[in-house]
């Protein structure tokens, strides 16, 4: 029975993993350990400091230097997750400076014919006239969804825009990214992760014009002849809306919320000459605790966090120098991420097919043991092997 009952665990395991359905493989075969191994370990990472919020509850989280890139503490940093409109950085970090921000766009029906049922939008009407400054006071501060898809049209399209995303990710070393849409909106396979939006983000403030942009208040936005009406930035710990209060030295940078999604959201801010960035993934309470968890790592960061010694680093860009990554599947993202299905990922099906070959062989060396430890010794118990692991709390 001790024969039987061994094989039958490996074969299970073997089967399970043979027979996971393509975005669970797939997600498991794109994560990869970018900027240090111990980024892709479960569980809160932190070195040489105390002091971490303990009701933290975002399924991910991450605490850097943006200056010097060192990682102070992070939690999942690699898990998939979907962004939300904390994608539009990314968008941002590709479009951008491609336009002079005087440059002025007459709109189209086709230009806002696309945007998703449900989306966030700053007010764009078709037959106004904007500029390009205007338009992206649109994006950054009322995360609207109809100036992102104006300024795509203006980059020749929704699908080059988004090819042109993926590319930049690809430099950036932003691997665990996935992107179907330039805003964010929520679309089967659209994924991200703590660790990849921190990158945008950093990439981002490097920028004069985004920096000014992400940190910009309230705007008067054209309404049509003369008239313009005030727009306010969505960021809560910028603007201190919604009872909190805003925080001292906050930057930027961008903040998401999706009914699926949950709320995402990029801070930086600057203490005494320092600059921090944390990214914060869906906390299980709504609200304000994206915000609050937010603060909570910015305080941790100006104070434990300056005798932290780093558990990894934010790369560079490929094009600037950055040394190449490798990919390496972890664990725990074995599970679909948020429950998003068909993620999608170039080059993992060879990774899939070698999960699905070597589960069979797996079996079949099971099989072939038994019937040899039968064939010498009927009932002779084994010596037991290492039992899997179990996944970690999320």
């Amino acid at each position: 029975m001790r024969e039987c009952s061994r094989l039958s665990r490996r074969a299970v395991l073997g089967l399970t993993a043979a027979a996971l359905p393509l975005s669970t493989a797939t997600s498991a075969a794109a994560a990869t350990v970018v900027g240090g191994e111990r980024l892709a370990r479960a569980g809160v990472q932190v070195r040489g400091a105390t002091g971490l919020p303990k009701k933290l509850t975002a399924h991910s989280w991450l605490v850097a230097d943006c200056e010097s890139g060192e990682v102070l503490a992070s939690f999942d940093a690699h898990r998939r997750l979907a962004p939300a409109s904390t994608l539009k950085m990314l968008f941002a970090d590709t479009v951008l400076k491609k336009f002079d921000r005087a440059e002025r766009y007459r709109v189209t029906d086709a230009d806002l014919a696309d945007i998703p049922a449900g989306s966030s939008l700053v007010g764009i009407k078709p037959g106004l006239t904007y500029t390009v400054e205007q338009l992206w006071q649109g994006v950054f501060l009322r995360s609207g969804n109809d100036a992102v898809h104006v300024l795509s049209h203006m980059n020749g399209g929704i699908a080059k825009t988004v090819a042109e995303m993926q590319a930049k990710a690809a430099d950036l070393q932003a691997l665990d990214t996935h992107v179907v849409s330039p805003d964010g909106f929520d679309h089967k396979g659209q994924l991200s992760s703590a660790y990849d939006l921190t990158l945008f983000a950093r990439h981002g403030l490097k920028d004069p014009g985004f920096r000014a942009y992400c940190g910009t208040r309230t705007a008067d936005f054209p309404a049509g002849g003369k008239k313009t009406f005030q727009i306010q930035n969505t960021d809560r710990l910028l603007t201190g809306a919604w009872g909190l209060k805003t925080y001292d030295g906050l930057i930027g940078v961008k903040n998401g919320y999706t009914s699926h999604a949950g709320n995402t959201f990029t801070g930086a801010a600057t203490r005494g000459g320092r600059t921090l960035l944390v990214t914060v993934m869906h906390p299980d309470a709504g609200g304000n605790a994206v915000y609050e968890h937010t603060a909570a790592l910015l305080d941790w960061g100006f104070t434990h966090g300056r005798s932290a010694q780093p558990v990894g680093l934010l790369v560079e860009p490929l094009s600037e120098g950055g040394a190449s990554a490798t990919p390496a599947p972890t664990p725990k993202t074995v599970q679909a991420a948020a429950g998003v299905p068909g993620s999608a990922s170039g080059g993992s099906a060879w990774r899939i097919a070698e999960g699905a070959a070597g589960a069979l062989a797996l079996l079949g060396a099971g099989a072939w043991t038994l019937r040899r430890r039968r064939a010498r010794t009927a009932g002779a118990p084994a010596a037991d092997g290492a039992e899997p692991r179990g996944g970690h709390r999320r």
